[in-house]
């Protein structure tokens, strides 16, 4: 193959009249794939958020999951914590279809143990199960929340300031029982103190008083991106308020299953749980 590439290029070369175009130059053009029709900053690695652009209206698919371009071109992409190694990228285009496999980096988590916790909150006594259920099927509705706005492509901020207690991804174990692992980054800060939106987006849940999360609030940040605010001892938003990135939605609090104050933040992409850590890494200034 190489070969033959080479006699084509002789042959053009010698059959060129003085002053065309330069024929290694229209060879190459001829042969080289097409560039890939998105952009995109992030990392591909477990738990991470993946922001693109491509043409608006395209759509974007990353392993079983798809998402449609907005008006300018903006796309917010997930890895879940046990993503595979290997995974597809695919933009559907009335002209074509782009597909590339990429590779997902793996993770090593922490495992994390919590003693103090009140009992109730590791093995619920049967009176509260109801009441843990029905807050379930809140949460699972404010979740299906798909604004069309795009808060995601802007780099995010913290929602507060603290010391960080714990981190996304690790196992937990309280009172010595094994549980789901952490989703989000813990931070702690003194109770009162101001939470802030990391991102613009529409608030779908408040909740002053939520079993496991005490104050809860969740906020879509386009595209089926959510943030979700535990333990807030204070709710300043209500839902269906658009907040700016930067306004203060409660406070830090220590309700629910919780050790002392501080907030518990994470982030959803449809199904998939997101790294707010790998979020805050996420730049997407030059994909404008």
């Amino acid at each position: 193959m190489v070969l033959i590439a080479a006699l084509a290029l002789v042959q053009a070369v010698a059959a060129a009249p003085e002053g065309a175009a330069d024929p290694m130059a229209a060879l190459i053009a001829e042969t080289a794939p097409a560039a890939a029709p998105i952009n995109c900053a992030g990392t591909h690695r477990q738990g991470a958020m993946i922001v693109c652009r491509t043409r608006p209206g395209a759509e974007v698919t990353l392993g079983d999951i798809s998402v449609e371009a907005d008006d300018e071109g903006w796309v917010v992409l997930g890895h879940d914590r046990d993503a595979e190694a290997q995974t597809m990228l695919a933009v559907a285009l009335p002209d074509g279809r782009y597909e590339e496999t990429v590779s997902v980096q793996q993770r090593e988590y922490d495992i994390q143990r919590i003693e103090g916790v009140p009992q109730e909150y590791v093995t619920p006594p049967e009176e509260v199960l109801e009441r843990i259920r029905a807050e379930g099927r809140v949460k699972r509705n404010a979740y299906t929340s798909r604004w069309t706005g795009d808060g995601f492509a802007s780099a995010f901020i913290m929602p507060v300031e603290g010391r960080l207690t714990g981190v996304y991804g690790s196992q937990r174990y309280y009172n010595g029982e094994p549980r789901r692992p952490h989703y989000g980054i813990d931070i702690a800060a003194p109770g009162g103190t101001r939470v802030i939106a990391p991102a613009a987006g529409v608030v779908t849940l408040a909740d002053p008083d939520m079993y496991y999360e005490g104050g809860l609030v969740f906020i879509d940040h386009g595209q089926g991106l959510t943030s979700a605010f535990l333990h807030l001892g204070a709710v300043n938003v209500e839902v269906g308020q658009e907040v700016a990135q930067g306004e203060v939605i409660g406070e830090v609090g220590s309700g629910g299953r919780s050790t002392g104050a501080h907030l518990d933040w994470r982030i959803k992409w449809h199904n998939r749980y997101i790294d707010p850590a790998e979020a805050l890494a996420v730049d997407p200034s030059g994909l404008r």
